[in-house]
């Protein structure tokens, strides 16, 4: 058991018979009254964000989630494999609960699996991936009302605003986080 003097962000425990992981909290010591932490919690496994408050010392259960490194298989329509690259253990998680993770990755792709007591609860794309631009429309010259970008479609079925430079052929460089160009690779 742990109480509110070990919240960190990133630390993750067991509240209201879900997993959470603090995405922000701040101690706040008010001039009359005991003393409580704020906090932001971030669902581990639906990654929704709600506000909860905790009284000073209040104890919570955390827990312990692993990180490893899971090459990407292949997907038959509804679920996707997943193999461990140490013990070439494989996985299969629904489609659902990958959210925009087909978006960005390819056949052997490494992605990060968060494992909690063996069971996969989320899957991680890297930050950057590389993707061929699989269909785009011709860039005119001087057409730059939409401030010189053009929507391309990826390999995935990813849609990027790219600059108006880019064919198709293109592998470009993406970021996971936002869904934005970063460059040509």
């Amino acid at each position: 058991m742990a109480d509110t003097s070990d919240f960190r962000t990133g630390f993750t425990m067991r509240h209201r018979q879900d997993l959470w992981s603090i995405a922000e909290f701040q101690h706040v010591k008010p001039g009359k009254g005991p003393a409580f932490v704020r906090t932001k919690l971030k669902g581990v496994t639906n990654g929704k964000v709600v506000e909860h408050t905790f009284r000073a010392g209040e104890k919570v259960e955390e827990v312990r989630l692993e990180k490893r490194d899971y090459q990407y298989l292949y997907n038959d329509g509804e679920m996707f494999t997943f193999m461990n690259t140490e013990t070439y253990e494989q996985i299969e998680l629904p489609k659902d609960t990958l959210g925009d993770l087909p978006k960005y990755v390819k056949e052997s792709d490494i992605c990060q699996v968060l494992l909690h007591e063996g069971t996969a609860l989320t899957v991680e794309p890297p930050f950057t991936v590389e993707l061929k631009v699989a269909e785009t429309d011709p860039g005119v010259r001087g057409d730059t009302a939409q401030g010189g970008t053009k929507p391309a479609t990826m390999e995935t079925g990813l849609v990027v605003m790219v600059p108006l430079f880019i064919e198709e052929g293109s592998t470009l460089k993406i970021d996971t986080r936002t869904g934005k160009y970063l460059g040509r690779s």
